[in-house]
This record gives structure tokens, sequence and C-alpha cells, in this order.
């Protein structure tokens, strides 16, 4: 496989790259096949099912990259699909050694620039002749298993597996001379110029701690030097249970340009209330890259889920928007049908399925954890 291009050395925004939006068009949906026992103790042969479904509803409508550690995972992974129903001939296998299967976070992220700038991405959708060539790239953000585990040497390398793949520029992200580490999981962008995040994430001083003795103002600065983002927005913390420390994709989603899902905890002695409702406090003040107002919509939360006396992250919020459908987890709780109705009011251009995630869970993520979207 020939070596990835490293790209230019100047700032991917000054460069004219950004990130765009989930529900824009995919060229492909990227996974990693399961296979750290640790993650779902007992549940393997139910997770590696819920991956065929997976494939099964995204495979319709674009291409679906599955990371194998080697010829004979391919071959176990390639009979599960099948007998899953899924279309083999829309799978591409790609083998790279792994640590974990959470590609959300130690994948690629995508970014893309036009070419013929002055056709403006809003203009896409009205003017056929208008429409503008583009290219993407890779940028390359450190995963260090959530500044939690040991294990992480074989996954911070996926992009760079992926950009020799495709063949695309490869941008290293670092601030100040040391390599930057976020996860994909931890941001959220509307692929117009605002990105969402937490501070129980990234701003924590003990727990976790991705980027040692980085600010607010940095954080800030570098995702708009290699996101292309012109404002950053934090909410607090997220659900409880949460191993990732306060992801965003558990928390706040946006499911257009203008408009953003936020979980709620009605019940007031669920471990969730108060920290949730700090959240819509704070996103009261939020205000979008051109001084809008967004349209807020309120997505409720499953009843408690838990495991061997473990509070699992079990939220709506963690679906995954693909060409031919937005799959949502769904916990065998009174809410799903909730969830998936108001998701389906939001998402009119394609369907909103629900896929059982009460096994998934387990591994303290979800449908979006195990998936990353690489743009058309």
């Amino acid at each position: 496989m020939p070596q990835p291009k490293i790209a230019d050395a100047a700032a991917p925004a000054k460069l004219g790259w950004s990130m765009p939006a989930e529900w824009e068009r995919h060229e492909a949906t990227w996974l990693a096949w399961p296979h750290h026992e640790a993650d779902w103790p007992g549940k393997m042969e139910a997770v590696r099912w819920v991956y065929g479904e997976m494939v099964r509803k995204i495979s319709p409508g674009e291409s679906v990259r599955i990371l194998v550690r080697h010829q004979a995972e391919q071959k176990f992974a390639a009979s599960y699909l099948k007998r899953a129903g899924g279309d083999l001939k829309q799978v591409e296998f790609v083998e790279h050694p792994t640590n974990r299967g959470w590609i959300r976070d130690s994948g690629p992220i995508f970014v893309r620039k036009f070419i013929g700038r002055d056709a403006a991405p809003r203009r896409l959708r009205t003017a056929r002749r208008a429409v503008p060539t583009s290219e993407t790239a890779i940028v390359h953000f450190h995963f260090n298993a959530w500044a939690k585990h040991d294990d992480w040497q074989k996954d911070t390398k996926v992009p760079e597996t992926a950009a020799k793949l495709l063949k695309k520029p490869l941008f290293n992200a670092q601030f100040n001379g040391r390599n930057f580490v976020i996860e994909g999981g931890g941001i959220e962008v509307n692929g117009r110029g605002t990105l969402l995040t937490t501070e129980e994430c990234y701003l924590h001083p003990k727990i976790q701690v991705r980027n040692p003795g980085l600010t607010r103002a940095q954080y800030d600065g570098t995702f708009r030097k290699y996101l292309g983002v012109k404002n950053v927005f934090w909410l607090r913390k997220g659900p409880a249970g949460d191993d990732t420390h306060g992801h965003i994709d558990d928390i706040c989603r946006f499911v257009n340009r203008k408009t953003l899902v936020l979980i709620r905890e009605k019940n007031k002695r669920d471990a969730n209330y108060r920290p949730l409702a700090e959240n819509w406090e704070r996103i009261k003040d939020l205000r979008l890259e051109d001084g809008s107002k967004p349209e807020v919509v309120p997505l409720p939360m499953p009843a408690p889920l838990c495991f061997a006396g473990r509070r699992l992250p079990a939220s709506y919020a963690n679906f995954y928007i693909a060409n031919a459908c937005v799959i949502v987890p769904t916990f065998n709780d009174p809410n799903d049908r909730i969830a998936l109705g108001i998701l389906s009011e939001l998402f009119k251009d394609r369907p909103v399925v629900g896929i059982h995630a009460v096994d998934l869970v387990l591994g303290s993520g979800s449908l979006h954890c195990l998936t990353q979207q690489q743009p058309a």
C-alpha cells in the first residue's frame, strides 16, 4: 500500500478545508469488526448480529468499509454479514489491526474543500449548473483510548491506513508541536461553521485529560484550524455511565444546519436530571455561525439501563445518519417509539429505523460510536 500523502503544513482551514455535516452525502461508512471481548462480556455473538443489521440498513445507500485484523477475520465477518442479509457487493474489507472497534473515535475524520469556491454550498440544492466539484482529505487526531486505557497504539494509526487506501491528503493535528487528541464522538458539527462539544470531555483538569494544559480558547482555536469551524459552543456534561467522560454524541446532535436535538430527563430523581437540565439552560445561549438561534428539539431518555450494578449510557442521541436511512438505538423501552417518532418528523428525506442496542450499549457505546462517515 502506498504511503499517505502528507498534506501542506498550513492550517486546513486556511486552505479552504472544513468538516461537512453527517447528513450530507456519503461515499462510504467505516466500521471496525468487533473482537475486543472485554467490551461486551458474554455478548459478542449478539453484537456481531447488530453489525450485520447495521450493514444491511446502510449498504443500500453507500459503500461500507470494514476494518478487519486479518484474512481469517474477514472470512468470519463476511459469513455473518451474508447471513444477516447484507449486500457484500457494497462491502470493502480493509486489513488493519485494531485494539477496539469504536471507529467514530479512532477512525478517519474527513474534511472537504470545494473547487470553484464562488459556488456556495447553499446553492448545491438549487442550481445544478452551479455545483462545484470538491475533494476530501483526512485530519489525523491522535486517539489515546479516551485517556483511559493503555492499549490504543493500533487504533491511532487507522487514519494513516485510510489515507493510504484512499490516496487522500493527511493533516497531522497538533498544538504547539504536540499531537492533538480528540475523538469523533466528542465533536458535533452542522457543516456550516458551528461545532458543539462538552466541558466534561475536554476541559476537566483531572479525569481523562486528553491534552494536558490546554485551555478552552486553545481548544477553540485548534478546532477552527483543523475543522474549518467559525464558532465553538460548550455544553456542560453527558449522561451517567459514559466512560468517554462526556461525548457530545450521547447528548446533542444536529439534524440539519439550524436544528438540533438535545436529550432531556424528566424524572427529577434520576442521576441525569440535573446535568441534562443544565445543558438545556446553556443551549439558550447558542447562536449559529450566522448569528441566528437554532431550533432545539427535546429527545427523551430511556429508563435507566444497568448491568452488574453499572449504569450504561443508553441514549437515543447516538443515532447515525446514513444515505439510505437514519439508524437509531432502541432499548426495549416505551420511549423507543417516542424517540423514533420525533426523529422521523425531523428527517423527511430518509426513513428512520430502530436497531436493538441493549447488548451493544454494554460496551458503553452505540450505533454512532461504531460508525464514521466518509463524505462524497
